[in-house]
């Protein structure tokens, strides 16, 4: 359940729409309400509110109304433009992963909510204003003096508005969303490593025959439902295994996984495509990635800003640097976390689903295998991953130290094949030595 509403959550903030949309919705029910209102309170609103309201008459009230309308269209405008173009830079400079980033950005949808609120609002309180010319003179203080306070929030809101968006520019800005996105998202799904408990019994063998699960929803799996599953599994009496995780992109009609019985013997057709069915209910797809359940993601964005600034158009090896600290710091939370192959148990203790995730092998190739490449040239960026070599090497388990050291043999690799001077190459040298150094030392 948690799960699933953390998925929602986030297709929800990674879009614009919603909370400006909802922002609208609340304007139209306010600005009709509350001109009721002030008919209801006329009385009463004079004395030591009368300083305090909207004293002008009734053309003056819809001169008010009609300038917060028409500037708030210009800002939001303005808005919308302004926040284009930060797309289109964070796309160009740093990554197109990271625009979903920013989308998600709740300031941004914050602001163009109170625009649209407050233009909207100002709108529908103009319908209650009446001047005279026959009927009587109908002023709603009490509303005209709220359109008044909006627009000064709305005049507050876009100066905030341009200081965050000049701090969000900023790459340190993204890399630490980012990062601070991919620790959530490997909190909530990823256990802890125990490390005096005891490993578990490996999926046993098929029993039964197997069948093989096919995909029926095309693109990025964002979300498997994995009480679903277990359910599944249960109530057929099958054991299911998948081959794909969060973050794999999946082609209509290929295996994704297979099923099999639990207790031997075989399943018909008819069984057959019911739990295919079932399974295929509990595996969610779309049209990008998403950091609700797949842990790699943010390695693949710092690595791809990483990637992005060491192409010869940008030449920014700092912020290659920049974006390898923040890989090393997620690597080194992933060696608290239970990784690889995941195993789902019934009330009696028998397994049922066996779920591919990756081990700390893939996720170390994720964050430092293309910049190793890409910035082969560059002494400092081959130091920064000896620096991340390094952190692993105090950080990681006895059993995953192997992991780091072919790493590191990869690097030694890189670099002799550069042409170091010798200073250059010294410092390398002597960073590897500490890594290996630790990586022999006993636990």
């Amino acid at each position: 359940m948690k799960t699933w509403l953390a998925t929602t959550r986030d297709a929800v903030q990674a879009r614009l729409w919603p909370v400006p949309t909802v922002a609208v919705v609340a304007a139209v029910l306010l600005g009709l309400w509350l001109p009721e209102v002030d008919a209801a309170l006329d009385p009463h609103l004079g004395g030591p509110f009368e300083g305090w309201l909207f004293g002008g008459d009734g053309e003056a009230a819809l001169s008010l109304l009609g300038v917060i309308a028409s500037s708030l269209v210009s800002v939001t405008a303005l808005t919308f433009s302004l926040t284009v173009v930060a797309l289109q830079l964070a796309s160009s400079q740093f990554s197109p992963r990271l625009l979903r980033t920013f989308v998600r950005d709740q300031f941004v949808q914050a602001t163009l909510a109170i625009f649209l609120g407050t233009f909207t609002y100002a709108l529908t309180v103009m319908r209650a204003v009446r001047i005279g010319n026959g009927d009587p003179a109908t002023v709603p203080q009490l509303s005209v003096s709220v359109a008044f306070v909006l627009a000064l929030t709305s005049v507050l809101a876009l100066v905030l508005f341009l200081a965050h968006l000049v701090r969000e520019l900023r790459v340190e800005t993204m890399l630490a969303e980012v990062h601070r996105d991919a620790s959530a998202t490997l909190r909530a799904v990823l256990p802890e490593r125990d490390p005096d408990a005891a490993p578990l019994p490996p999926f046993a063998a098929p029993l039964g025959e197997v069948r093989p699960l096919l995909v029926r929803d095309g693109g990025f799996l964002t979300r498997v439902d994995r009480g679903g599953l277990l359910k599944v599994a249960v109530e057929e009496d099958a054991q299911v295994a998948l081959d794909v995780h969060p973050g794999s992109f999946l082609v209509v009609g290929t295996p994704l996984g297979r099923v099999w019985p639990a207790r031997g013997g075989t399943f018909d057709d008819e069984d057959a495509a019911r739990i295919a069915d079932r399974v295929a209910g509990c595996l969610h797809t779309g049209p990008e990635r998403t950091a609700a359940q797949d842990v790699a993601y943010g390695l693949r964005q710092l690595a791809d800003v990483a990637n992005k600034a060491l192409s010869p158009g940008i030449n920014d090896p700092t912020t290659a640097v920049h974006a390898l600290g923040h890989v090393s710091a997620l690597l080194c939370e992933l060696t608290d976390r239970e990784l690889g192959p995941a195993v789902l148990r019934d009330d009696q203790d028998r397994a049922r689903v066996a779920l591919l995730q990756p081990d700390l092998a893939g996720y170390v190739e994720l964050g430092i295998e293309q910049p190793r490449r890409y910035g082969a040239s560059d002494p400092q960026l081959l130091e920064a991953i000896g620096q991340v070599l390094l952190s692993l090497s105090h950080r990681a388990a006895p059993e995953d130290r192997p992991v780091v050291h072919d790493q590191l043999r990869r690097l030694r690799a890189t670099a002799a094949a550069q042409d170091f001077d010798p200073e250059e190459r010294h410092r390398l040298d002597e960073l590897t030595r500490v890594v290996e150094q630790n990586l022999t030392e006993p636990a």
